[in-house]
């Protein structure tokens, strides 16, 4: 099942339990995907392009939701 909803910086961070100034950091270090979707000058992601990018990161220890 494929989950298109759009996640801002607020979602993703509360989904890897970071502040949101954390994720816009690793957006400008370019260690976050690119957007999937721009509105009004703000990005923001598929959950499932966030989860993916979670599966991949390097220290996930396999994390599941």
């Amino acid at each position: 099942m494929t989950d298109r909803r759009l996640w801002s910086y607020k979602e993703i961070a509360a989904h890897i339990r970071v502040q949101p100034d954390t994720v816009r950091s690793y957006r400008k270090h370019g260690l976050l995907p690119d957007p999937d979707h721009v509105e009004g000058g703000k990005p923001y992601w598929y959950a499932d392009t966030v989860r993916a990018w979670v599966a991949s990161r390097p220290g996930n220890r396999g994390r599941r939701d």
